[in-house]
């Protein structure tokens, strides 16, 4: 049957009315078929950012291989889920009126060359100064607090305000030009110069010693490097 002979005979059914309410003769006309109509679409590419200039430091060693960092540490995954702190643990602190704060890692760039001399030539203190600062931390102000504390003798005579207090950015393991493992810490510190850090150059190889020399150096605008050099061979 037609489309057309079906609305016919829909308009010739008769409607009687009842007691209590209305009856009608209702016929289903089925609608044409509706294809899906299919758009062309233009494909997209992802916008291409400009490479940006390494820092100093990896321009120099452009070239070297890079270790990624799959050490497995409880500290490392302690805020990524299973220990994170949860939200009693915090609310106890706040009503306790204990200080909590977050202090998070910084980067470590290794190198090949040094993650294959750091087993035999990493002193036990340069060993736990790259865990310590490479995993998070609570109720410290800053990565090697205590160390820049007696290093720089903040507020004394002699010493650096507190508030001008070097901060660590990132730590990198690699190879002297004489064959040495070195672990590099970079800070900024923007109210120093370089001689602030030179001056106290003794102070840093004691303190991260024995074993080690410490070599200062600028790596950039408000940034200074201190190399700790193993005298392990």
């Amino acid at each position: 049957m037609s489309v057309q002979c079906a609305v016919r005979a829909l308009a010739a059914l008769p409607s009687s009315r009842r007691r209590g309410g209305v009856a009608s003769h209702v016929a289903t006309v089925p609608s044409p078929l509706r294809l899906p109509i299919r758009r062309a679409v233009a494909p997209v590419r992802a916008a291409e950012s400009s490479p940006s200039s390494p820092p100093p430091a990896a321009a120099a060693a452009a070239g070297k291989a890079l270790v990624p960092d799959e050490e497995f540490t409880l500290a490392k995954v302690w805020i990524r889920g299973v220990f994170q702190p949860s939200s009693w643990f915090r609310v106890v602190c706040a009503d306790a009126n204990i200080w909590y704060a977050e202090l998070k890692p910084v980067p470590c760039t290794t190198y090949a060359d040094a993650f294959a001399l750091r087993e035999k030539c990493a002193t036990p203190i340069l060993n736990q100064v790259r865990s310590d600062v490479t995993r998070y931390r609570y109720g410290d102000e800053q990565h090697l607090d205590e160390a820049l504390k007696r290093i720089f003798q903040y507020g004394l005579g002699g010493g650096i305000p507190r508030r001008s207090a070097p901060i660590l950015q990132n730590i990198r393991e690699e190879v002297t030009d004489e064959g040495k493992y070195s672990l590099v810490l970079v800070f900024e510190a923007k109210a120093l110069e370089l001689s602030d850090f030179e001056k106290r150059q003794a102070k840093f190889t004691s303190f991260f010693g024995p074993g080690i020399k410490a070599e200062i150096g600028k790596s950039g605008d408000d940034l200074y490097e201190v190399r700790l050099i193993s005298e392990t061979t």
